[in-house]
């Protein structure tokens, strides 16, 4: 189908988003849902054949982990709506209403954006997180993965499409762009009359273009060169489990850790502990001279510091105080989570405040930057911009607002 079709086609059918209740959106969520996992068994057949290729085409391991889909996964994404259906509706609500002294009651309302495009790579969950959070914000979907996960999201959207007409809703309220070629991924970005906005969730370099290249307005996401210090007063044996969450229990998702700094005045009771703890966990370790010391550690290089690994990888760094961690973190960052280990209050304070994240942690894992784990339900996405939203963004991070004006009659003099 022509792009242009599709994106006129969702601006049809954000019309009928936009003013259905909150009862029949949830309605239609838990739908989707039940609808999910009864057909589990098929979606996993395909989803394996998405995996085998990509395996075949030299895949890395953490890119074939967010590939895969299992039952518990699968059934994961149904409860996702499930959340979202139980999530209060922002759609409607009075941010403000004020009444002025010519008489004039002047509210802010929220509204739905329209329609929200969406271009990722290799998570199926993608799918049914950024409709069923589209949805419920009353927004169509137009959506665009990557050519490794084509056959499970061309599923999963065949699978929305016929429980929503089934249901009586416009089945063009999620559409998946087949094509995954950078051309037709440019024209999706120059969408102006249809696209209200644009949300890429993939990797640096995607962002990036996505960024660079579209006229849609964009909300940057995802890009998590993830921090953590160890300060001088840190608990040793907490310093390291929070490390090895942030490393190692998903390393291929934008909030794990990718830079571990040390004070200098604990780094050698703790440097020794975590780095055997690392490569135990098949982490390449890849540090400046004092992490050098320990045997199977690599060098790192400057453009180590830079680099968001989305692997079993981790550039370590000994730092003289709170001052030059800072510092590095300004300099290397791409503004997505940072965390502190310290029993000291005032150096926490201040690792609070001038560290400039969407997401800043005092002794806890990075790895909790999820829109799930902050209680908001499923998320479109991590904003690391400071414009209209930033950090995990929910429901109300998918709309907009409208001003409403009440009058009796008055005119500008």
């Amino acid at each position: 189908m022509n792009i242009n079709e599709i994106g006129r086609r969702a601006k049809d059918a954000s019309l009928y988003s936009a003013k259905i209740s909150t009862e029949e959106k949830n309605r239609l969520l838990f739908a989707l849902a039940n609808d999910l996992e009864s057909n589990i068994d098929e979606i996993l057949t395909v989803n394996g054949e998405d995996v085998k290729l990509a395996k075949s085409n030299g895949v890395k391991s953490a890119f074939i982990d967010r590939l895969t889909l299992n039952e518990k996964r699968v059934r994961e994404m149904a409860d996702g709506l499930r959340e979202v259906a139980a999530l209060p509706d922002p759609i409607g609500e009075m941010v403000r209403m004020n009444t002025l002294p010519n008489g004039l009651k002047v509210g802010q309302r929220r509204v739905p954006m329209g329609v929200i495009g969406i271009i990722f790579e290799a998570r199926p969950n993608v799918t049914a997180d950024a409709f069923g959070l589209c949805l419920k914000a009353g927004s169509a979907t137009i959506l665009k993965g990557g050519s490794n996960a084509l056959r499970t999201n061309t599923m999963l959207v065949d699978i929305f499409r016929k429980t929503l007409s089934d249901n009586g809703a416009p089945e063009d309220l999620v559409q998946l762009i087949s094509d995954t070629s950078y051309e037709t991924a440019n024209e999706m970005m120059r969408l102006n009359d249809y696209i209200d906005v644009l949300i890429p969730r993939g990797s640096g370099r995607l962002i990036s273009s996505v960024v660079e290249n579209s006229t849609v307005p964009v909300i940057r996401t995802g890009e998590g060169n993830c921090h953590a210090y160890v300060d001088e007063t840190a608990d040793i044996d907490m310093a390291i489990n929070i490390v090895l969450n942030g490393k190692v229990q998903r390393p291929g998702v934008c909030n794990a850790l990718e830079t571990l700094l040390v004070h200098e005045n604990i780094a050698d009771a703790f440097v020794p502990r975590v780095t055997k703890a690392l490569i135990e966990r098949d982490v390449e370790v890849r540090g400046d001279a004092a992490f050098q010391k320990i045997e199977g550690v690599c060098p790192a290089r400057e453009e180590d510091f830079a680099t968001e690994y989305e692997d079993y990888i981790i550039s370590c760094k000994v730092v003289k105080n709170l001052d030059e961690a800072i510092k590095h973190i300004r300099r290397y960052s791409t503004g997505h989570s940072e965390a502190i280990i310290t029993e000291n209050y005032t150096n926490a304070q201040r690792f609070l405040d001038e560290v400039d994240s969407a997401c800043v942690y005092v002794n806890a894992s990075t790895r909790f930057t999820d829109g799930n784990q902050f209680g908001f339900g499923a998320e479109i996405g991590i904003s690391t911009q400071k414009l209209h939203a930033r950090g995990p963004m929910g429901l109300k991070e998918l709309t907009t607002t409208k001003y409403i004006i009440y009058g009796s009659g008055q005119i500008r003099k």
